[in-house]
């Protein structure tokens, strides 16, 4: 199904493209627009995961680094069988983490400074279990290749919108301005957002949140970390929110604050927390629990 979904996503932005190439160019066009689409997908499937960490200022670490979170990860590929993740840390105290790769062999977990700090060992393992879930998964190529391609798609929505809010005051008569700017710009705002949105929202649907919580907590065996974990991450990041783009929300194991208030109600690709602690332990706060 990921690898559905995978080609799903690199099948549409080349038809779109061709699409956009031959209405303006016509044969010519689309011939461009398809050489154009062939090295964003290639581009895409072999850099995405360098750009989602580039964009945070993910650091890589050694073992002697960070001797807690390498150990683990360590102790659970072996465990399960997959390769060892580059391990990096981004550098903010909003708690956070995230996995991304093409593949299981060219896979990374990044986790923030903020987590590090915030999380008993347990709950860090429970954590590192989810982004490893999601490895063993094989959604992190659908996930990076998502954030690439709808952060494009974003940036062009955006330059609608301010075409539409500046394309007044441009030269000519209204007509003119109406069908240069404002009527134009707008008229691509409404287009392409959207159809970001669903570009995520297809391909990054809530149920491998779930997945992902479900194959963390069978790793573990023990599904009252990671709920514990979760419920302190959600608490914590909306007092020390981490602004991310919409395009690679999805990437990080809750879902950071979204820049561009207008359009988070389109990128909500993250269940809530309530629900998936509910499905971790049977109800949807660990607060008595564990100590029952």
């Amino acid at each position: 199904m990921n690898t559905f979904k995978t080609a799903l996503l690199l099948t549409s932005l080349t038809l779109f493209l061709m699409f956009v190439g031959a209405h303006y160019g016509g044969r010519n066009g689309m011939i461009l627009a398809f050489i154009f689409a062939a090295g964003m997908n290639f581009f895409s499937y072999f850099y995405s995961d360098k750009i989602a960490l580039a964009m945070y200022r993910a650091q890589p670490v050694t073992r002697e680094e960070l001797p807690r979170a390498y150990q683990v990860v360590e102790r659970m590929t072996q465990r399960i069988g997959l390769p060892m993740p580059k391990i990096y840390v981004i550098p903010t105290d909003s708690p956070n983490a995230f996995a991304t790769g093409r593949n299981p062999k060219h896979a990374s977990v990044a986790v923030t400074q903020g987590i590090l700090s915030l999380l008993n060992d347990d709950e860090l393992e429970g954590v590192l279990a989810h982004e490893l879930g999601h490895v063993r998964n094989r959604d992190i190529l659908t996930s990076s290749i998502a954030a690439t391609l709808a952060g494009a798609i974003t940036m062009l929505a955006r330059f609608g919108y301010w075409a539409a809010l500046f394309g007044g005051y441009g030269g000519g008569d209204g007509r003119d301005r109406d069908r240069g700017g404002g009527g134009f710009g707008a008229l691509l705002m409404l287009i392409l957002a959207p159809i970001a949105a669903t570009l995520i929202q297809l391909a990054i649907s809530r149920s491998r949140e779930y997945e992902a919580d479900a194959t963390g907590a069978h790793i573990t065996g023990n599904p009252y970390a990671l709920a514990s974990a979760l419920e302190k991450l959600d608490a914590y990041s909306k007092r020390l929110p981490m602004q991310a783009s919409p395009s690679n929300a999805h990437l990080f194991i809750v879902q950071p604050l979204l820049s561009g208030r207008d359009f988070a109600s389109l990128f909500a690709t993250h269940p809530p927390i309530p629900k998936r602690i509910e499905r971790l332990i049977g109800r949807s706060s660990v607060y008595g629990v564990q100590d029952r």
